[in-house]
Parts: structure tokens; sequence; C-alpha cells
């Protein structure tokens, strides 16, 4: 058989970085926000003014996770693969 003209391409897939990014700040907002769901008591609530800050911080780092990964899917990193050569190096 005649080789390729052109090399082939795949795509990273998991290993890209933006992949595990998304999955390192999407476990961190999970977490947030199951703290900030079950585990608020009076007094964080009044450290942060009344507000429920772990809640809010746990959802912005899952909507910050979730973009990551779309972008990761939409414009995927092309990894050029070489063909193996028979030349023993």
């Amino acid at each position: 058989m005649a080789p390729e003209s052109t090399p082939r391409r795949r795509r990273a897939g998991v290993f890209d970085i933006r992949f595990v990014i998304a999955g390192l700040i999407g476990l961190y907002g999970v977490i947030l926000t199951l703290l900030g769901l079950f585990r608020a008591t009076d007094a964080e609530l009044a450290r942060g003014d009344g507000l429920n800050i772990n809640l809010w911080a746990g959802i912005g780092m899952i909507v910050v996770a979730l973009l990551f990964a779309a972008w990761a899917h939409w414009r995927p990193v092309i990894v050029p693969v070489e063909p193996a050569s028979d030349d023993g190096d």
C-alpha cells in the first residue's frame, strides 16, 4: 500500500487541559454548593452579611466548569498523528 500523503489527525479528548480544569473546578463547586445548602450556620451567614457565600460561590464554580467543558467540546485540540516509520528508529 502507498503511504498516505496527509498525516492523520485526532482530538486530544479527555487529556485536554480544559477538561481537567473543568473537572477540578466542578468538584470544588459541588462541594461548596453542598456545604452552602446543608452546613450554613447563622454565624456564617452573619459573616457574609446575610449572604450564603458558599452556596453562591459553588453555583458560580459549577457554571464556570460547564463553560470550560463546553469550550473544550466545541473547539477541540487537534493532535497530528505521525505515521509509524519502518526504518527502526
